[in-house]
C-alpha cells in the first residue's frame, strides 16, 4: 500500500495548485454579486462545453457508474450513458428558452417562485437543494473512499481537505473561479482517462483475455437481453433525466454562456462526450468483475462502488493506481465546486425575499456564509454513507418526480402553481411506494405501511413510475385548467441582482428585452 503520508502530500499539493489557479484567474473579476453567482455571458463555446463536461465528470463517474456496470451489466451501461446525454440535449432545447422567457434570472427556484407561487416554490427548493446536497456528499464520500483504499487516509481528513480547498477558491471567484478550473480539468482528465481504460485492457491481456475473464465469472453481465440490466438501466435513464433538470448547475451554466446558440452548441457538445465518458466508465466495472471479487449486495463485504480501483489494483503498480486516485481528485473538484456555486446562487437569488432592501456586500457575504455551512455539512454526511449509488439514488427519485412540472412552465400558460405541485407530490408518492431504499422507514408510516405495494429492487417501477406519473398529470391539469398565466411576467418580476438592489430591493416592473435582441 502506498504511504498515507505521500497520499495525503501529494493530495494537498493538488488541492493547492488549483485552488491558486481559481483564485489568480477570478483577480478584480468579482465586482458583484452578479459576478459572483452567474458571470453572465462570460463563457464562449470552448469554456462552455468544458465546464459542462467537467461538471458532470464527478467521482460518481469512477464509483456509480462502475457500480452500476458492476451489478447489472451492460445493459445497465447503456442506460447510464443514455441517462447522461438525455439531460444535456434537453437544455440544448430548454437554454435558449429559458433565456428568452427569464433573460436576467439566476436559478431554477426565482423561477418555480415567479411562475407558481410559493406552495410549489416551496416544494422546489427543498427537493433541489437536497438533490444538490447529497450529490455532493456523494462526491466526498467516493474520494475519500478511494484514498483509504489505495493508502490507508483517514476519510475524514481527504473529506475536510477537499471541502476545504474548494470552498477557498468558490467562496472568492465563485462561478467565474469555477468555469476556468472546469476547463484546465477537462483538457487534463478527458485524455488521462481514456489512456487509463486501454491502459487497463492492455495489462490484463487484451480484449479477448478481459471478455473470457468477465464470461467466466459472470456471463449474464454481458448479455444485452439481460432482463434486470435492461430494467435497470431503463430506471437510470428516467432517474438521471429528471434529477439533472432540477439541478442548480445547469440553469447557472444557461446564463453563463456567451449567447442562446454558444448555450446550444455547448450542451449538445456536452451531451456526446458526457455520453461516452459515463459508458466507458460503467465498462469498468464489468471489466473489474472478471478480474477481482467485487460484492454487489450491500453489506459488511460491500465493495461493488469502489470497483474500479480494485481492478486497477489487481493490474497496475501502486503509483500508477496512486495517480489515478489524484485524477479522481481533479473529477472531485470540478463537480464540488460547481455544486458549491450552485447552492449558493439559489440561496442568494432568494435572499431578496427574505431581507429588506439587502445591498450587494449583504447579497455576496450571504452568498459566502451559505458556501460554508453546506461545505461542513456535506463532509459530516460523507463520512457516514455507504454506497455511492444508493446515495445519487434517493436524490434521483426526487427530482424525476418534480422535473417535468417544473420545466413544463416555461412553455404552457395553463399550468398552474396547484397543478404543478400536485402532480409531483403525487409522482413522488408513487415513486416512494415502489423505492426499495429506507424500506423499513416507509412501512413503518401508521396507516400507510400495509397499504404499500412490494418494492421494486431494479427501481424502474420507482423512477419511470415517478416520472411518468407527474408528467401524465401535469399535462393533464394544464389541459383541464381555465386560467392562463403570462410568461412575460416572468422577464419583469425577475431581475438581475445588481439593478434590483440598485431598485431598492424590488423589480421596477418595467419591461426587459428578451435574450435573443439584448445578445
Amino acid at each position: 500500500m502506498v504511504s498515507s503520508g505521500v497520499a495525503l502530500g501529494l493530495t494537498v499539493l493538488t488541492l493547492a495548485v488549483f485552488t491558486a489557479l481559481g483564485v489568480w484567474y477570478s483577480r478584480g473579476q468579482v465586482q458583484s454579486v452578479e459576478d459572483l453567482i452567474t458571470a453572465r455571458n462570460s463563457a464562449g463555446r470552448g469554456q462552455m462545453t468544458a465546464t459542462l463536461v467537467a461538471s458532470v465528470m464527478g467521482v460518481w463517474i469512477l464509483f456509480a457508474a462502475p457500480e452500476a456496470g458492476a451489478s447489472f451489466g451492460i445493459a445497465a451501461v447503456v442506460g447510464y450513458a443514455i441517462g447522461e446525454a438525455a439531460p444535456m440535449l434537453a437544455y440544448a432545447k430548454i437554454g435558449p428558452r429559458l433565456r428568452s422567457v427569464v433573460p436576467e434570472g439566476h436559478s431554477l427556484t426565482e423561477y418555480a417562485h415567479a411562475r407558481y407561487g410559493d406552495a410549489m416554490y416551496a416544494f422546489v427548493i427543498v427537493v433541489s437543494m437536497l438533490y444538490m446536497f447529497v450529490f455532493l456528499a456523494a462526491e466526498l464520500t467516493g474520494i475519500a473512499g478511494a484514498l483509504s483504499l489505495v493508502a490507508g487516509v483517514p476519510q475524514w481528513q481527504t473529506a475536510v481537505l477537499v471541502g476545504g480547498f474548494v470552498l477557498l477558491y468558490t467562496g472568492y471567484g465563485g462561478l467565474r473561479a469555477s468555469i476556468f478550473t472546469d476547463t484546465v480539468q477537462a483538457l487534463l482528465v478527458l485524455p488521462l482517462l481514456v489512456v487509463a481504460f486501454a491502459g487497463a485492457i492492455f495489462a490484463l491481456g487484451g480484449a479477448g483475455s478481459v471478455h473470457e475473464s468477465i464470461v467466466s465469472a459472470n456471463p449474464s453481465l454481458l448479455d444485452p437481453g439481460f432482463t434486470a440490466g435492461l430494467q435497470f438501466g431503463l430506471a437510470l435513464s428516467f432517474a438521471i433525466l429528471g434529477a439533472e433538470l432540477i439541478n442548480q448547475t445547469w440553469w447557472q451554466r444557461i446564463y453563463a454562456g456567451r449567447d442562446s446558440e454558444t448555450v446550444r452548441s455547448g450542451f449538445r457538445s456536452a451531451a456526446v462526450t458526457n455520453g461516452l465518458i459515463v459508458f466507458l466508465g460503467a465498462l469498468f466495472g464489468i471489466v473489474a468483475v472478471g478480474q477481482t471479487e467485487i460484492v454487489t449486495a450491500l453489506g459488511a463485504e460491500y465493495n461493488a462502488d469502489i470497483a474500479f480501483f480494485l481492478l486497477l489494483q489487481s493490474a497496475f503498480p501502486e503509483w500508477i493506481v496512486l495517480a489515478v486516485v489524484l485524477l479522481a481528485l481533479l473529477l472531485v473538484m470540478s463537480s464540488v465546486d460547481t455544486l458549491f456555486n450552485a447552492l449558493s446562487s439559489v440561496v442568494t437569488a432568494d435572499l431578496l425575499r427574505l431581507l429588506s432592501d439587502p445591498d450587494d456586500r449583504t447579497l455576496k457575504l450571504g452568498a459566502r456564509a451559505l458556501t460554508v455551512v453546506v461545505a461542513v455539512a456535506a463532509i459530516y454526511v460523507s463520512l457516514r454513507a455507504q454506497s455511492v449509488l444508493r446515495l445519487f439514488f434517493f436524490a434521483d427519485l426526487l427530482g424525476a418526480a418534480v422535473a417535468f412540472p417544473l420545466v413544463y412552465g416555461l412553455y404552457s400558460r395553463r399550468l398552474t402553481g396547484t397543478g404543478a405541485l400536485v402532480s409531483s407530490v403525487v409522482g413522488l408518492a408513487f415513486g416512494l411506494a415502489y423505492f426499495p431504499d429506507f424500506r423499513g422507514v416507509i412501512t413503518g408510516l401508521p396507516l400507510v405501511g400495509d397499504l404499500l405495494p412490494a418494492a421494486d429492487p431494479l427501481y424502474l417501477t420507482s423512477f419511470g413510475g415517478a416520472f411518468l406519473v407527474s408528467t401524465g398529470l401535469a399535462l393533464l391539469a394544464a389541459r383541464l385548467s381555465s386560467t392562463e398565466h403570462d410568461l412575460d411576467d416572468l422577464s419583469r418580476n425577475i431581475r438581475s441582482l445588481d439593478r434590483t438592489a440598485t431598485d431598492g430591493g424590488t423589480a421596477s416592473g418595467e419591461d426587459v428585452a428578451p435574450a435573443e435582441v439584448r445578445e
